[in-house]
């Protein structure tokens, strides 16, 4: 609540839909405040809003003496529209730079990337695409920028299960970097990593012309040329610090391209577990071969630091693990695009409000590693759950002061302090 408080949260969060009219008791600002709470807490269908309904002290969080019903929250959250989403997106973005200013940033690493929101519904904007997990399933495919140093999601781009990974990522790049350089300074180094899904020369002159470092991985399959540099390569180097590895360098380009930049080639040296039946006493389970990866740069460090630099953003997957496991983002609520973008919105916003307060209560322990790994250790949502917000207490008001007792149990008052609450 001290949170809410302090950013001013419900009154901007009100403001993001004044333009919306008010067709009862309460508003479209009352229903995203209740969301937003609702998946807090851990819960998925609106209607497990009944198993806090009476709760008091989700009351007094929200502000509310009667928290709204199902068929109230599902009837605003089916008339939010383009505007409002988009005053959402902003007020994440705000959320997110302001608990970054307090920190003294020199670099910052910016991972962007897809993720599918699969659904059985015939959800307004949703289309049949490549779907790893539900083929044929109907999905979105939004555009995540992840920040590496805080495990925060920035921004997200909103699009159909059947866009291509670059589609509107050029903008969607520009728009980040911009807003990222306004709130924390244009003296600041950014570092973007992608995928090569990203591989174009259009995308990598927007993040040359932005000024900022990249690592990208170059797709095989599009360049037959690449194949006869890797096969008729006979002087290979080292990697340092990485056993079985080895790199050179090239600058290159493809044929319509306009110029050349660096390429650097890795080689490392991988076992395959063969799941086939095998006659043991003849054959290894294990076979050994050789994994290629191709990536592209303007940094100027050695070969071994940017590959590690470049490996570091699968930590955005376990961020997008968690966004899907304990805030629900990839949960679909309803057939309305407008309601599915508020509630993804509102995950996104849960989790960078669990990550900000523990950036506010601790100290980072950990430099900035060549990984760009975050720089603190985050406790996960169902671990604030279980051990806190789950706790029963007693709220009472004596000399009218709202106070919140905890029962005396030494296991949650250690994990109060581990979390950085002041503990009375």
């Amino acid at each position: 609540m001290e949170q809410f408080a302090r950013l001013k949260l419900w009154d901007r969060v009100a403001a993001c839909f004044t333009h919306l009219p008010s067709t009862g008791a309460y508003t479209h600002g009352v229903m995203f405040r209740c969301l937003l709470v609702h998946l807090l807490l851990g819960r998925r269908h609106l209607r497990e809003r009944d198993f806090y309904a009476h709760d008091p002290l989700v009351g007094q969080c929200l502000g509310l003496r009667q928290i709204p019903s199902v068929p109230t929250l599902s009837r605003l959250l089916a008339s939010t529209d383009q505007a409002s989403v988009k005053a959402l997106r902003r007020l994440n973005v705000e959320v997110v730079l302001d608990a970054m200013a307090v920190q003294d940033w020199r670099t910052l690493t910016l991972d962007f990337d897809g993720s599918v929101l699969s659904t059985s519904r015939h959800a307004q904007g949703t289309a049949v695409g490549f779907n790893k997990q539900k083929k044929g399933a109907r999905s979105y495919y939004p555009l995540f920028c992840h920040v590496a140093q805080t495990g925060q999601v920035l921004d997200v781009h909103h699009r159909s299960g059947n866009i291509h990974d670059s589609n509107g990522a050029a903008a969607f790049v520009h728009e980040c970097v911009r807003a990222v350089r306004q709130r924390l300074g244009s003296k600041l180094r950014i570092e973007v990593r992608m995928d090569s899904a990203f591989f174009s020369e259009a995308l990598i002159e927007e993040l040359e012309a932005l000024e900022v470092r990249y690592t990208v991985s170059v797709p095989f399959e599009r360049f037959a040329a690449l194949k006869g540099i890797f096969a008729n390569r006979q002087r290979w180097w080292q990697t340092p610090g990485r056993a079985g590895s080895h790199y050179f360098e090239q600058h290159w380009k493809p044929k319509s391209w306009s110029r050349r930049r660096r390429f650097v080639f890795v080689s490392q040296e991988v076992e395959t577990q063969d799941k086939e039946p095998l006659q043991l006493d003849l054959f290894r389970p294990i076979e050994r071969g050789m994994d290629f990866k191709l990536i592209l740069t303007n940094h100027a460090m050695g070969a071994g630091k940017l590959v590690r630099l470049h490996e570091g953003r699968g930590s955005q997957e376990k961020v997008f693990g968690e966004l899907k496991s304990q805030v629900q983002l990839g949960y679909v609520p309803c057939r309305r695009l407008h309601a599915n973008q508020t509630w993804l919105l509102g995950a996104l916003l849960a989790h960078n409000l669990a990550r900000a307060l523990q950036m506010e209560q601790l100290p980072p322990p950990r430099a900035l590693g060549v990984k760009r790994t975050a720089r603190w250790v985050f406790a996960e949502l169902a671990t604030l759950r279980r051990t806190v917000l789950h706790q029963v207490g007693r709220l009472t008001r004596p000399q009218g002061k709202w106070k919140l007792t905890l029962p005396d149990i030494p296991a949650l008052k250690s994990a109060l302090e581990g979390f950085g609450f002041a503990v009375l």
